[in-house]
Formats: structure tokens, sequence, C-alpha cells
């Protein structure tokens, strides 16, 4: 109910960062460093979700920033900037995924260490590095549609709105998606990881 409040109250204002992309479009480099520190954090995060490595993650995130400066003159300035963002990270991040050769080392680094985003990008339960890695384990079975919708909407906290429009989907069908990657979470957890039962 609470996410559906914030949902209405985001529709209703205006995007604060209006002034700030009109500039970032005109060329203001003072403006695009101000749109870079404002997101980089959330950017990375989901770089480092999707690819499970530092380094790549980094790359991944400077790729999404440097191809947004890009395509700037595309983006509606009415529209939140972080979204559209976020799409081009996803976007980014998937095209790293397709060399064999950095899968395979992706997948080996997955096993190997445990996400190193900030305590807080993880959902406010979860107290116990052990469980947050934990989880991100569980929710790597996922398929990666389900995997997208938890990160976005858990992990990074996003609305239901900002999250359909980083995946370019419809609101519904976010939360239909949410609601399937919840029910087939569940089992995994209880299965395999019963000490998190108590988050679902």
């Amino acid at each position: 109910m609470i996410i559906l409040d914030n949902d209405i109250k985001q529709a209703e204002e205006p995007n604060p960062e209006t002034a700030v992309l009109i500039r970032a479009k005109s060329g203001d480099e003072t403006a695009w460093t101000d749109l870079i520190k404002a997101h980089q954090d959330v950017a990375f995060r989901l770089a480092y979700l999707l690819l499970g490595h530092d380094s790549d993650a980094e790359d991944v995130t400077q790729d999404a920033f440097v191809r947004a400066y890009r395509y700037l003159d595309s983006l509606d300035v009415e529209r939140p900037f972080r979204p559209w963002l976020l799409r081009i990270v996803r976007n980014q991040a998937y095209n790293h995924l397709r060399s064999a050769k950095r899968y395979f080392a992706m997948m080996n680094n997955i096993f190997q260490q445990a996400p190193k985003a900030e305590k807080n990008s993880l959902p406010t339960q979860l107290d116990k590095k052990n469980d947050a890695f934990e989880l991100w384990q569980a929710v790597q079975t996922l398929k990666p549609k389900a995997r997208e919708v938890i990160y976005l909407r858990y992990f990074l906290e996003l609305s239901e709105k900002e999250t359909a429009e980083t995946l370019n989907i419809p609101k519904g069908t976010v939360k239909s998606r949410t609601n399937r990657a919840l029910a087939s979470l569940r089992p995994i957890i209880e299965q395999k990881y019963p000490s998190l039962k108590e988050l679902l």
C-alpha cells in the first residue's frame, strides 16, 4: 500500500531534474557531472547485481554513462533520468555477458565472492551479510526476467513506475512479474535457504 501511494505521488510530481537535464543537453558539463554523481551508485549496483564482479560492473557503468551522454538529446527532459539510465546499464550489462569468455569468468566469480553492494542497497530486513548473500544466491536461480524485477524492486528499491520505465514494460506487467518471481522464489528459499523464510 505504501508503494502504491508513492507511485501515485510520483506520477503527480514534475520531474525535479528537468532544469539539470536541460542544462546537460545544452552542453553544460557541470550539470552532466551532477547527474553522474546523483546516479552513479544505483547504476553501479544494478551492473554489479547483473554481473557479479566489481571490475566488470565498473566498466559497464562507465560505458553506460558514455552511451547516455551520447544519446542525451533523445531523452525527454520531462521524464525521469534514472529509469532511462538504468535501461542503458541493463543493456550494456547484457552486451557484456554475450562474450563467452567474460561469461565464464563471471560465473566463476559468482561462486567465489559475495556481492559488495552497499548494505543499504539490500532489503532493510537483512541485517547479516550471510543472509544478504544467501538471498542473492537464491535470486540468481530465477529466470532472467524474474531476477531483474526482484533486483529493481527490492534490491534497488525502485517504485513500480520506475521499474516499468527501466524495463520498458507496462506497470501492470511489473506487478504480475513481481508476483510470479516471488512465487518462484518461495520454494527455493524453503528448500535451500530455510534461514530466510521470515523474509517472505
